[in-house]
């Protein structure tokens, strides 16, 4: 996994986190299923990334 590719990820993750969290916050519930699925999202590129990695080692 390159080091774009984790921050990448990561940085999704993170976002997703911060609009679950303003969701809650101003009781937006479409703002914090945005969030969720942008968690969901960064999580499943993320996997895909370290299965690259296992079958390239």
């Amino acid at each position: 996994m390159s080091a774009g590719d984790k921050i990448g990820n990561k940085a999704e993750d993170l976002k997703g986190k911060a609009k679950e969290g303003l969701g809650k916050t101003t009781g937006d519930r479409e703002l914090e299923a945005e969030g969720k699925t942008d968690q969901a999202k960064g999580n499943v590129k993320q996997a895909g990334e370290k299965i690259k990695d296992a079958v390239k080692d």
